[in-house]
């Protein structure tokens, strides 16, 4: 595992960071594979500044790649061990890039896919301070029995805004885990909204793309854009 992260990062269209929107990427990839989506989000966001960090560890089924935690499925807890494992490194990553940009964690947004929504699901909830969105594209909630431990509140006492995002055909982490996770989440005192994009599988459609730009646009206070 490396001691610090480092990945593909794009500066604010208007030059000033306003807004810090981390991008976890999934199981074998690396943070190239979500950084584009930032581009496609400048125009809703002019003043965010996006980072896509590499996981820290090589991926065991694809050398190229990179993981959060391994995934072996002999463990059943291998998810929570894994994601507890992970936390401080990524932890350690957001304080670093906040205190960098001098923004506090209501600037912050943690967007996720698969693994990465895993670990946006367990890192966010838990920080000393609510980040302002938390944006999870084909993830599961790992360890949901943990929930208590996640305390992480904004100024005015609330948690942080979940958005949940899940293909409608997913044979990867089936569907029925989005709605599981908006149970959980919401038995635990932290509502979590969710979009079904529908004939969609492991991965984000258009309409994915555009519910989660104005989930955050909103989550930060920014206007859309008049044409």
């Amino acid at each position: 595992m490396t001691s610090t992260l480092t990945g593909p990062r794009i500066a604010p269209k208007s030059g000033v960071a306003k807004q810090l929107v981390v991008f976890l990427h999934g199981y074998g990839a690396d943070g190239k594979d979500l950084i584009e989506v930032g581009r496609q989000w400048q125009k809703l966001l002019p003043d965010a500044a996006f980072v896509s960090p590499n996981a820290p560890e090589p991926c065991a089924q694809s050398p190229m790649g990179k993981q959060w935690f391994g995934l072996t499925n002999r463990d059943p807890d291998e998810r929570w061990i894994g994601a507890q494992k992970a936390a401080p490194l990524l932890n350690a990553f957001l304080d670093e890039e906040l205190k960098a940009a001098n923004l506090p964690d209501s600037a912050l947004a943690l967007v996720g896919f698969s693994q990465g929504s895993m670990m946006a699901l367990h890192v966010g909830p838990r920080r000393a301070h609510a980040p302002a969105a938390i944006l999870a594209f084909s993830g599961v909630l790992v360890g949901p029995e943990h929930l208590g431990e996640a305390k992480a509140r904004s100024p005015k006492g609330e948690p942080p805004p979940i958005l949940l995002i899940h293909g409608e055909a997913d044979e990867t982490i089936p569907v029925e885990a989005m709605f599981q996770s908006a149970e959980d989440l919401g038995g635990a005192g932290i509502p979590a909204q969710w979009h079904l994009s529908r004939g969609v599988g492991h991965g984000i459609d258009g309409g994915g793309l555009t519910h989660g730009g104005m989930f955050l646009a909103h989550a930060f206070g920014v206007k859309p854009p008049t044409r």
